[in-house]
C-alpha cells in the first residue's frame, strides 16, 4: 500500500519524504512544483536511497486525483499542498481560498470515491489567533487573524464535518509551530520564492549575501529582550511527526488534533545570537516598526503528542542554525532554476 503525499516537494513534504521512504513506506507524491523545484524530487530520492512515483499536477485536478487513485494502491494520505506566505495572504485572500481551501475539497472528495480515508493534515498554530495563555495547548480556543491562518482552521473543520458524516475516517491534524533547519546532508532545505516570510531563512539568506540585513520587527515586546518569542522546530523532528501520525492512524484515532513543537519559546535576537554561535557568521540587522498582528509570544504545549504518539522534538535550536547554514552555504540559490 502506499502513501500519497500532495507538496511532498515543498519544503516540509520534502524531508518527510526522505524520512518516510526510509522508514520502509512506499510514496506517491503529488506537487505543482508552485513553491519547489525538480532538483528537490531528485534529491529526495538520492537521500533516501530509493525511487518513488512523482506526479507534477494540483490538487484540484480531479480527473488526475482519480487517475492517481486508480492507479496506485493508496492507503493514507498526508495532505502539505497548500499556499503558505501569511502576508501574501491579505493581499490575495481569495487565491488562498481558492488553493487552499477549494484543493483540498477536491482531493477529500477523491478521497470518499476512492475509499481512502485515513489522512495526516499539515496544519499549523496560526489556527489559535491571539491567546496569551502558555504554552498554548490543543484544546486553547481558535481564531485566526489572517486569511492564511483561517484557510488552515476552515480545513480542519471540513475534516471534522468529514468525521461526523462518516466515523470510519481516521484524521489527524497537526498544528506545526515554526520549523526551520535542513537535513543534516546540506541536499535538502528551504527554498522560498523571492524574499523569505519567515525569520530563519531571512537570517540564512543575510548570512550568505544575498541580503543586506535583518529587519526585526520591533523591539518593544513584553519579553526579557522586547522581540517576539516562538516555538522553533528542526524540520526533521516534524517530519518524524508525520511518520508517528501515519502509525496512529493505524489505531483508528478518528479525528485529533496534535502540536508539533519544542515547549520552549526563543526571541528573535537569541535567534540571531544562536545562529551566529552555531556558524560563526554575524548577522548584521536593525530595528523597524511592528508588524501588525504579530503576538508576543507563542509556544507549544507538546505533552498530547509525547503521550499518543510518542513523538517529542530531539533537536535544539543550535542544531536547526547548524543544518540551516551547512544547507544555505553549500546552496546559495537554492536549488536553482
Amino acid at each position: 500500500m502506499s502513501v500519497l503525499v500532495t507538496g511532498g516537494a515543498g519544503y516540509i513534504g520534502s524531508h518527510t519524504c526522505v524520512q518516510l521512504l526510509q522508514a520502509g513506506y512506499v510514496a506517491v507524491v503529488l506537487d505543482n512544483l508552485s513553491n519547489s523545484k525538480p532538483e528537490a524530487v531528485r534529491r529526495i530520492a538520492e537521500l533516501a536511497g530509493k525511487d518513488f512515483t512523482f506526479i507534477k499536477g494540483d490538487i484540484s485536478d480531479s480527473s488526475l486525483l482519480d487517475e492517481i487513485f486508480e492507479k496506485h494502491e493508496i492507503d493514507s494520505v498526508i495532505h502539505f499542498a497548500g499556499l503558505k506566505a501569511v502576508g501574501e495572504s491579505v493581499s490575495v485572500p481569495l487565491r488562498y481560498y481558492q488553493n487552499n481551501v477549494s484543493g483540498s475539497i477536491v482531493l477529500f472528495e477523491a478521497m470518499q470515491r476512492h475509499n481512502v480515508k485515513n489522512i495526516v493534515f499539515s496544519s499549523s498554530a496560526t489556527v489559535y489567533g491571539m491567546t496569551d495563555k502558555m504554552p498554548i495547548s490543543e484544546d486553547a480556543p481558535l481564531g485566526c487573524v489572517n486569511p492564511y491562518g483561517r484557510t488552515k482552521l476552515m480545513i480542519e473543520e471540513i475534516l471534522r464535518d468529514v468525521y461526523v458524516s462518516d466515523n470510519s475516517w481516521n484524521i489527524i491534524l497537526l498544528r506545526y509551530f515554526n520549523p526551520a533547519g535542513a537535513h543534516p546532508s546540506g541536499r535538502i532545505g528551504e527554498d522560498p520564492n523571492g524574499i523569505p516570510n519567515n525569520l530563519m531563512p531571512y537570517i540564512s539568506q543575510v548570512a550568505v549575501g544575498k541580503l543586506k540585513e535583518l529587519s526585526v520587527f520591533g523591539n518593544d515586546y513584553p519579553t526579557p529582550d522586547g522581540t517576539c518569542i516562538r516555538d522553533y522546530i528542526h524540520v526533521m523532528d516534524l517530519a518524524d511527526g508525520h511518520i508517528r501520525a501515519l502509525e496512529k492512524l493505524k489505531e483508528n484515532p478518528g479525528v485529533v488534533a496534535y502540536n508539533l513543537g519544542t515547549g520552549k519559546g526563543s526571541s528573535v535576537m537569541e535567534m540571531i545570537t544562536a545562529f551566529g554561535e552555531a556558524t560563526g557568521v554575524k548577522i548584521p540587522y536593525r530595528i523597524t516598526d511592528r508588524r501588525p498582528g504579530d503576538a508576543p509570544v507563542s509556544y507549544a504545549d507538546p505533552s498530547k503528542a509525547a503521550r499518543e504518539l510518542n513523538w517529542t522534538a530531539k533537536r535544539n535550536i543550535l542544531d536547526m542554525c547548524r543544518d540551516l547554514w551547512n544547507w544555505q552555504s553549500k546552496n546559495p540559490d537554492g536549488y536553482g532554476d
